[in-house]
């Protein structure tokens, strides 16, 4: 059985960094980070409609989930769901997500 969803390489990449960033302090807390995230991204390519768009941040037709401190941004008219990026609340979201 295939995965209900894939990570892009930047999004790949970005939650890497993520966790690593929280095990640096926090082994036991990154743990949970990566649990609830990879909860969420099982949950939203069972119901992707259930995230929102933000047209202040991208005209891409891709929806937003967040999850403690961190968005999930995925296109929601995928097969398996792509994850586009994960990022950081405080991050610049417009800057990441601008067309390659």
């Amino acid at each position: 059985m295939s995965a209900p969803f894939r990570l892009t390489s930047d999004a790949e990449r970005q939650l890497a960094e993520i966790l690593d960033y929280v095990a640096a302090d926090n082994e036991w807390a990154a743990r949970r980070v990566k649990d609830a995230l990879y909860s969420a991204m099982n949950r939203l390519a069972g119901m992707p409609e259930i995230g929102h768009r933000r047209e202040d941040l991208t005209e891409r037709p891709v929806k937003f989930w967040s999850v403690y401190r961190y968005l999930v941004v995925y296109d929601p008219a995928t097969s398996p769901l792509t994850v586009i990026a994960v990022l950081h609340s405080a991050r610049d979201v417009v800057q990441h997500l601008k067309d390659p």
